[in-house]
């Protein structure tokens, strides 16, 4: 993931945030409201924003455009293998034979799909063409595949199928990956679709678990998963800042920290 680039001042962070909470994209006069500020003042910010790339304006609204995409799966699989060799191992400990979990697209969910591999007699809930394939077939498992076009660039399904299968089946655990872990915003995403599927999700969990790397700390993806979703655990390969640290002591979340 590249720097994000710097913003010039207070009220382009604030535009910043709200563009965020959104989803990554909205119109002026709502980001005017929010901020009770000016159409005119908003414009002025979008304006710089936008010769730093960081926004692009678009008919009555804004969205943004920072260097902030998520890599594809392939890429992201193969990037920082022992630390998510080490939390896949981790996470994995939690589930034993005969359980019920749901997997989502995350590179590193996907290393927690390849240590259950071990495990039989799975019941599987996942939206991963890839969780699918390393755990459907073997050992007694079943496996249901959310329904949905395959993304190319994540082999993930999404869409009204997905979220239906998601909502209808109700398991122990279930495994989150996080784009960005921010201390002000929480775990995000690069997607709105994948936000919404994780809401379900978690909605139909009893124990909820995010894995992510070191590297996401104290970045930012366009997507809040939302501040009313709760999540149990939250599994790391380092000490987060006091500032994360805070945020998930406020929301009730336990810190693994995997060595």
């Amino acid at each position: 993931m590249t720097p994000l680039r710097k913003t010039t001042n207070q009220r382009e962070e604030e535009i910043l945030r709200e563009l965020q909470k959104a989803g990554g994209s909205c119109r002026v006069s709502f980001l005017a409201n929010q901020l009770t500020v000016s159409n005119e003042t908003i414009r002025r910010n979008i304006r710089t924003l936008e010769e730093n790339e960081i926004v692009r304006k678009v008919h009555g609204g804004v969205h943004l455009v920072e260097d902030i995409a998520e890599a594809p799966f392939h890429s992201r699989i193969s990037t920082h293998k022992d630390e998510k060799l080490r939390l896949a191992a981790a996470v994995a400990e939690n589930i034993s034979d005969g359980e019920s979990v749901f997997l989502d697209i995350g590179s590193t969910t996907a290393y927690v799909a390849m240590e259950l591999k071990q495990r039989s007699d799975l019941f599987v809930v996942t939206n991963s063409a890839f969780v699918a394939n390393t755990l459907a077939t073997r050992n007694g498992n079943r496996v249901f595949l959310a329904g949905g076009e395959l993304r190319a660039h994540d082999g993930g399904a999404f869409g009204a199928e997905a979220l239906d299968l998601v909502q209808r089946l109700n398991v122990q655990f279930a495994v989150f990956s996080a784009g960005a872990v921010n201390a002000e915003l929480g775990f995000m995403l690069h997607d709105l679709e994948e936000a919404n599927l994780a809401r379900v999700a978690a909605a139909n969990a009893q124990v909820r678990i995010v894995v992510a790397d070191k590297d996401k700390f104290n970045k930012r993806a366009p997507v809040s998963i939302g501040s009313d979703t709760q999540f149990d655990v939250f599994y790391t390969d380092a000490q987060p800042s006091a500032a994360i640290s805070r945020m998930l002591k406020s929301k009730d979340i336990d810190l693994v920290v995997v060595d």
